[in-house]
This record gives structure tokens, sequence and C-alpha cells, in this order.
């Protein structure tokens, strides 16, 4: 199963540029691709939402809040629900295609380059953006990841060198997954509420995998909030969603006749 890493270590450097980007500066400007398979975003880097800001810090140790991701933790670390656990391994993939099928589980029309091509580009550009906006608080709170201290092996193994090195605070999976779940449940308000329940469960994931500390994912739902109003000022990004709607309505009516 392929995992995340590659994207991620391009993105961490990315974020870097982001710390340094003068107002008014856009470095994504003229980028197509950032590396194969990760597009550039709809958000100029000057114009991020700034986890730094709009986070809190993560929990103290011996605090309530530490407590309870301690709790949750030991919880997830527990449990014997395999089914659970290899839907998280399976939400943990954000390679394309088979980043789609996390949310085709619960749609009626499959999302595809083929068959929703403008939907299909909105979530990969989207998802740029929301890694980006997770990274002022990262490389600044450097948090250790839930398997970094209590040594239980992830659901990816393979991916722990890296993400040693990648701060747990917050959540960039869960920042996509759920900037994936606000603008499809805006392209298929019929399907929403199973939409935003897929959402909330990607987020989870990460905890499943024991990579994220509960309130890591908390906050990480929070910069997806953010990315998904921040896109909503973007005129490319507006021009795309409602091609991706219009798209989908042609294929309901398609499969309707």
């Amino acid at each position: 199963m392929k995992t995340t890493v590659k994207y991620f270590s391009v993105i961490a450097t990315l974020a870097l540029m982001l710390q340094s980007c003068a107002p008014g500066t856009s470095l994504t400007k003229d980028i197509k691709e950032i590396q194969p398979g990760l597009l550039e975003g709809y958000i100029p880097l000057s114009q991020m939402p700034s986890s730094l800001l709009i986070l809190p810090p993560p929990p103290e140790e011996g605090s309530t809040a530490m407590k309870l991701d301690e709790e949750m933790a030991e919880k997830y670390l527990t449990s014997n629900d395999t089914a659970r656990k290899a839907l998280a391994a399976r939400d943990a993939v954000l390679q394309f295609p088979e980043a789609t099928e996390s949310f085709n589980r619960v749609l009626d029309l499959q999302i595809s380059e083929e068959h929703t091509p403008n939907l299909y580009m909105i979530l990969r550009r989207s998802l740029t953006d929301a890694a980006l906006s997770t990274y002022m608080a990262k490389n600044h709170y450097n948090r250790l990841r839930p398997f970094m201290v209590n040594g239980v092996p992830t659901c990816t193994p393979e991916d722990e060198e890296y993400l040693q090195k990648d701060g747990s605070y917050p959540s960039g999976h869960t920042a996509i997954g759920w900037t994936w779940a606000l603008i499809l449940a805006e392209v298929f308000p019929e399907k929403s509420d199973m939409i935003l329940v897929r959402g909330v469960e990607f987020g989870e994931s990460r905890s499943v995998c024991n990579v994220h500390w509960y309130s890591d994912v908390v906050a990480g739902r929070t910069m997806g909030d953010a990315t998904y109003v921040k896109l909503h000022s973007r005129e490319d990004f507006l021009i795309d969603l409602e091609a991706a709607k219009k798209e989908v309505a042609a294929l309901r009516r398609k499969s309707s006749n």
C-alpha cells in the first residue's frame, strides 16, 4: 500500500518558504506540479491560514487536555477492532487516484479523473492547501507523535522514520480530509451527513494509527475549516467548484436516463 511520505516531505520544504514569505508574494504562482503527482494549491503562500495564529498551543504535560490525549491513545491501542484499523491504514493513503476511495465509499457517483475531472483536480489542489495550512504550528511546536512516546508501531511503519521528523500538532491528514469533506458536502448536498461523518472518521484514523494525539486531530479539523473558508475567497477555486457541481449534475442526469 502506498502512503504519503514523499508528499509531505515536499510540502514541509515548501512550508519553510512560507515562514519567510513577504506580504503580497505568491511563491506558488508559477508552479503547476510541485513534484510528480503533487499539484500546486489554490491559495498563495502569503495568504495561507496560519495555524500558529489560529490554534492554541498543544496540551502541556500533566494538563487535563494531555491526560485526555493519553486516554484516547490508550483506547485506540487496546482496541481489537481490526476492520477499523484496516480502514485507518487505507485513510493514510493520499496519493491519487487511490485517495479518492476514502470518500467514494459513501458516494453514489464515484470521483475519478475520467468521470469527474474538475472535482478530481479540486481534491488534488486543495490537498496541498490544507497540508500547508498546518505547518506554521507543526514547525513551531515540533510535538512528539504518540508512537514516539508509547513505543507502539503505527499502521504505516514504512512512514515512521519521516514522521519522527515531522511535528504532530496539528494533524495534516485531518486538515486535508476535513477540507475534502466540506468541499464534497457542497458538491453532494444530499449526501452531506454521510460525507461529514466520513470526514470525521478520516481524521480519527490518525489516532487509530497511533500517529496523532486526539488534540492534533481536533486542531487539524480547525485548519480544515480555515482552509475551506480561504478557498472560497479564491476566484479560480470558485470557478472549478461550479464546474465540479455541473459535471456531477450531468452525470446524475445521464444515470437517470
